[in-house]
Order: C-alpha cells, then sequence, then structure tokens
C-alpha cells in the first residue's frame, strides 16, 4: 500500500532525475507511549495509563514525516530478526512507503525498544538497546541518488573530515544530494565547537535554541543564528512555541515565523516533522517565509497527538487545519486573520490535494492510514468507528512479549 497519494514534487521530476528525494540512516526503536497518567509510578506501586500506542521510533520518526508529505524516502536502518523488529519494518515498508532497500535484519540481535509515559505535557523515558551489528557506512554502501540527506552531526563519523573515511551523507553529496545536518543533546555538556566544522560540507543546519546557542557560546536564539549563517549556506534554529527563524544566503532571505497557538500533548518528534515540512519547503524552492510557516504547522499538527512517528501529518490532516483556519478568518479576531495571511500560500497547494491523501494513522500497530482504503480484517475505513473484539482494550499494541 502506498500512502503517497500527493506528490508535491510532481513538477520537479524528470525520468533523469534521482531514485528518491530524501536518504537517511540511523536507529529504528519500537516506541510504547503511556498516555494519560495521574503521575509517574512511586517505587513498589502500579498505576494505570488511559491509553497506549505502539509506534516505530528513532529515526523512524523522520522517515514516516517525510513521507507522510509525499516525499519519496529511502532509509537504512539496523531490524531485529524478533517480532518488534518484523513490526516496525511492516510499519514502515507497508504502511508509510518508506523504502528499506538499504536496511537489513540481523538474527540474534534485540531490537531496540523506548517506553515512554507522558505526565501533564512532559514525558519520561526507558530504553533498552544493543549497538548497531554493523556501522551505517558499511551497511549502506554507495547511496541511492537522491535530492537530499538528513544527518546528525556527531564526532564519532564527522562529516568533512579529511583524515577519515568518506561516510554515506559525502558519497551522496557527491551525486549531487544537498545535506541538511540536526544535532542532539550533548549530555556531557562540553558542547564541543568543533562540531560545526562539519557544516563546510552542508547546505543546512536545522538545530534547535537551546543546542545552537550552546554550541556556538551566544546568549540568544538569533545570535546563534547568525553564527550558524556564517558557517552554513542555510541557518535555521527552532525555538519551541516562539516559533522559527532562518537565513538562506542562497536566495538572501532572512525571516522569523512565530508558531501557531496550539495545545501541545506529546512534543515526541516535533523537531523532526519540523524538519520534513523544511526540507519538502527548500526542494519546492518555496519562499523562506513560507517554509518556516509550512514546517511549523506541520509540526504543531504533530504534538497536538500522541504517538511519536504515527502523530506526524500528512496532506490531509494540513488541509482539513487550513480549510478550518480560512473559515474562520472572518470571526476569529486579529489573531485569526493574522494566521489566515501567513498561511495564504497554502491556497496555491491544498485545492490539488486529493480526497484521499494522507492522514495520521492511530499510535498502535496501526495498519492502514490512507482516508478511503478499507482494512480486510474490520470492513471499516480508517476514519471510521472501530469497536474491538470483546473484552479487548482498542489500544492495546498486537506485538508478542519479547525475551533476550
Amino acid at each position: 500500500m502506498s500512502v503517497q497519494a500527493y506528490d508535491p514534487l510532481a513538477g520537479e521530476r524528470t525520468p533523469e532525475g534521482p531514485q528518491f528525494d530524501v536518504f537517511l540512516a540511523g536507529t529504528v526503536f519500537l516506541d510504547i507511549i503511556f498516555t494519560g497518567l495521574p503521575a509517574m509510578p512511586a517505587a513498589g506501586t502500579e498505576i494505570w495509563a488511559e491509553g497506549m500506542g505502539s509506534c516505530p521510533g528513532g529515526i523512524a520518526n523522520l522517515a514516516i514525516a517525510t513521507s507522510r508529505l509525499g516525499l519519496r524516502t529511502s532509509l537504512a536502518a539496523a531490524f531485529g530478526d524478533d517480532d518488534y523488529g518484523d513490526f516496525c519494518w511492516r510499519t514502515l515498508e507497508q504502511q508509510e512507503s518508506v523504502d528499506l532497500s538499504r536496511s537489513q535484519r540481523f538474527e540474534h540481535w534485540h531490537s531496540p525498544v523506548t517506553v515512554s509515559m507522558a505526565v501533564h505535557r512532559d514525558r519520561s523515558m526507558v530504553t533498552h538497546g544493543h549497538p548497531a551489528p554493523m556501522p551505517a557506512s558499511e551497511m549502506i554502501g554507495k547511496p541511492p541518488p537522491s535530492r537530499a540527506v538528513i544527518v546528525t552531526l556527531s564526532p564519532e563519523e564527522p562529516l568533512g573530515d579529511p583524515d577519515a573515511a568518506c561516510n554515506w551523507a559525502e558519497l551522496a553529496h557527491r551525486d549531487g544530494a544537498l545535506i541538511f545536518a540536526d544535532v542532539g543533546w550533548d549530555p556531557s555538556g562540553a558542547w564541543p565547537r568543533s562540531l560545526l566544522d562539519q557544516l563546510g560540507v552542508c547546505h543546512a543546519f536545522m538545530p534547535n535554541a537551546t543546542e545552537a546557542m550552546a554550541y556556538t557560546g551566544t546568549e540568544t536564539p538569533r545570535d546563534a543564528l547568525y553564527a550558524i549563517a556564517d558557517k552554513v549556506p542555510l541557518a535555521v534554529v527552532t525555538d519551541g512555541a516562539n516559533g522559527a527563524m532562518a537565513i538562506d544566503s542562497t536566495t538572501g532571505e532572512e525571516a522569523f515565523v512565530p508558531a501557531p497557538r496550539v495545545t501541545a500533548l506529546d512534543p515526541t518528534g516535533a523537531g523532526d516533522v519540523f524538519g520534513a515540512g523544511f526540507v519538502l519547503g527548500t526542494l519546492c524552492h518555496w519562499p523562506l517565509d513560507d517554509r518556516l510557516a509550512f514546517a511549523e504547522v506541520c509540526a504543531a499538527l504533530a504534538v497536538q497527538q500522541f504517538g511519536g512517528s504515527l502523530a506526524a501529518p500528512g496532506w490531509g490532516d494540513i488541509a482539513d487545519w487550513w480549510h478550518e483556519v480560512r473559515e474562520a478568518a472572518g470571526h476569529s479576531g486579529a489573531y485569526g486573520s493574522s494566521l489566515a495571511r501567513r498561511y495564504a500560500f497554502l491556497d496555491r497547494l491544498v485545492p490539488t490535494v486529493p480526497v484521499g491523501a494522507v492522514r495520521r494513522a492511530v499510535a498502535t500497530i496501526a495498519r492502514y492510514a490512507d482516508v478511503g482504503m478499507t482494512s480486510p480484517a474490520s470492513g471499516k475505513r480508517p476514519d471510521e468507528p472501530h469497536s474491538p473484539p470483546e473484552g479487548e482494550d482498542p489500544d492495546t499494541p498486537r506485538v508478542p512479549a519479547q525475551k533476550e
């Protein structure tokens, strides 16, 4: 089943163009999310959660987010030969149309697992996993042709190091891919500025405000943005509910866009969803303001749902949101009018979105994401009510227990 009912890059495609729009590599986790907890359990106690869900996590957050937006996505990752690995592979490949031709299954390797517990808009996590059996560059070999790759900067596999072997992202860059870089939290607190030396081979860098200020040694997100813009053609700094800012030296644009007002329930994967939207806008050659605004609304839609990767919006969700904003603009005050003006560019995109465009799947072992698709098991479309078998919790994930 394909979830790509809408292709935003249709006008850019040529017979000799690259096979994929985005190529990614990283670790896939099975995420099990408990929601609606009154508090964290105290030692020796048991509490009940109001809901739960299961979905692929880690790099799968980004892969699903890009595929949901119609980008042809390929992912290289290690998968265990257990039932957790079966579920993550099936969900990514069959439900979410993510190409896994550069991924591998490994015998006797336990799939990484994260249990996330959400309490009052915050979350705590417990993770179990083992190092991947094979380095990413060895598993990938020569990357498939793609328009863009998204990487996390790290000292272990540095970009642009003349003394180190050329990694997979640089090989893709040599074949014409743009490198969009991000960076993770530094638990050591060192925040080495030398990490930013890797930006010399990157097209874009998209850290959050905390990371940006820490790595640049600056005191405000805007100062951090200017410091990053000295090192990379396209600099982006995200600042949560405050919005995002960017400088694109290739077009001479500088922009700041506030985030839409939403009630955030679960921030899991919001940065990945923002990155997916911004990469799409860049590949579509949109103005910088529109790229930031589009990425912001994608992230805003995601954080209103529990479930990490499966909370990532599709074009159907975006179309629904825009219709609501436009209809409310005349009677929702200055903020509603401002929102309608800011997102007016969606008017040229949403009318071409088909009725069957992708909408979000339920954050459990969901089988279908497309509106209009019928589940052989239930005979129902996924947007219709579904009654579980008698005595079964509708949120119970169908993942057999695994033991090491």
